[in-house]
């Protein structure tokens, strides 16, 4: 299978709802399925509740870039972490995942490029990783058939070899399948509505199917995260873009890792192929929450404006879309009315691609385009995410805004959000991902 996952497939994990749990995750999307892992892992009974279909949105439709390289200074240690995960997980799984450790490159086009890559490379040096700044030429000969006449320039290169790939819809769901192995229960088409607060904390949560007791709760929703909390009076400033990917037919091997400048990003799949996308383009749909949450994202937004186009109404279904209900208490919610968001691809943003990609390859010419598809990031105002215990509602823990670096600090994020609910400790600085940083607001 070499493409996202759809509502259209048929469920896979179709467990019995029980009564009663140690703990329910909200979400079946890489973060919400490691925590599960990490969860059993550490002898609880668990509940894994997905509205639609395990990887269903972003984590099978992300470029599959398993990357330390770029990382936020606080993201690093826990990426570094995750690099470790990659490498047992398949064995642990008991299924090819897709993970090779062939390395990331990022191309400088320009002086600020190049400076962007220097600044990272005295972060990774604190971290004992193996990146390095390459030269124009190096750049071109780790790029076999690669034009000297780079488009829009050529300035060098940011390499870190022990970085990887894998594939986000094979990775995923065989997680959630080595899950429900270790007992967790896996529901797909199973939405949770709300959570059921007693005495001033969580209790459970109420789904379409039934009532779960439980203790403690953790919402890894992506995109819905803020929908979700907002039901529950709690809001946080988070927005969701969309990014646009195809996959090519099988293609000759220019570079076995994952490669991206300003313009076009292109990573080596097993099929023989390649994913692509734009290097940096992303379009947002304006709806209540980007207007109520303007001001808090101008700053970025200002940094390239042209790299994020507006587009002047969410389509019906949407997470923020002008339609979408903000309230519904314990009834019919709007997960159930959109099961897996499917966003329409961008193929003017994949011609660019096309296009890129010929004058970097001039021997390759126009990459052909076998499918398309886009995805929704869920991101916030400094592109770091929550992850934190949601202290006006005890019981719950949030882990949502991964702002599109979640497919590959997965397996770590989960190991943290695990022991955040237990109370284990969690070995890394999470002061920069709290929520207390947006203000902590409530409606």
């Amino acid at each position: 299978m070499g493409f996202p996952i759809t509502a259209g497939m048929p469920a896979g994990f179709t467990g019995a709802l029980p009564a009663r749990a140690d703990a329910v995750v909200i979400g079946g999307g890489v973060i919400g399925v490691m925590t599960a892992w990490h969860l059993a892992k550490r002898g609880l009974q668990v509940v894994l509740c997905e509205k639609g279909r395990v990887a269903g949105e972003q984590s099978s439709r992300n470029w599959g870039w398993v990357r330390q390289q770029g990382r936020d200074a606080a993201e690093l240690p826990i990426m570094i972490e995750a690099s470790g995960m990659w490498e047992s997980l398949a064995e642990e799984a008991g299924a090819d995942l897709g993970f090779r450790r062939t390395g990331v490159l990022y191309v400088a086009n320009t002086d600020k490029d190049r400076a962007d890559h220097e600044a990272f490379l005295e972060l990774a040096k604190g971290h004992q990783l193996d990146t390095r700044l390459l030269s124009p030429a190096e750049v071109l000969e780790m790029l076999p058939g690669a034009s000297a006449n780079w488009p829009r320039g050529l300035k060098g290169g940011l390499f870190t070899a022990s970085d990887g790939r894998a594939e986000p819809w094979v990775a995923v769901p065989a997680l959630a399948r080595a899950v429900e192995r270790m007992g967790v229960t896996v529901i797909e088409d199973c939405a949770v509505r709300s959570l059921d607060i007693a005495a001033g904390r969580v209790a459970g949560v109420v789904t379409e199917k039934g009532r779960v007791a439980c203790d403690a709760v953790v919402l890894a929703g992506g995109a819905w995260s803020s929908m979700f909390l907002r039901n529950h009076g709690v809001a946080i400033p988070q927005l969701s873009v969309i990014s646009t990917v195809a996959q090519t037919v099988p293609m000759p091997e220019i570079f076995p890792g994952c490669a991206v400048d300003g313009h076009f990003a292109f990573r080596r799949r097993l099929d023989g192929g390649y994913s692509i996308a734009h290097g940096d383009y992303q379009e947002l749909y304006v709806g209540p929450d980007a207007v109520r949450n303007f001001f808090a994202y101008l700053p970025e937004y200002l940094k390239n404006p042209f790299a994020t186009p507006l587009r002047p109404a969410a389509p019906r279904g949407f997470p923020d879309a002008w339609g979408t209900p903000r309230r519904w208490g314990d009834g019919a919610s709007p997960f159930e009315a959109t099961r897996v968001l499917d966003p329409r691809p961008s193929m003017k943003s994949l011609a660019s691609v096309q296009a890129s990609f010929a004058e970097a390859f001039p021997g390759l010419g126009r990459p052909k385009i076998a499918t398309a598809w886009a995805g929704m990031i869920d991101t916030m105002p400094d592109v770091v995410p929550i992850v934190d215990h949601v202290a006006v509602l005890p019981g719950l823990t949030l882990a949502t805004g991964m702002s599109g670096h979640g497919f590959g600090i997965g397996p770590a994020m989960g190991r943290v959000v695990a022991d955040l609910v237990t109370g284990h400790p969690v070995g890394h600085d999470l002061t920069r991902f709290r929520m207390a940083r947006f203000g902590g607001r409530a409606d």
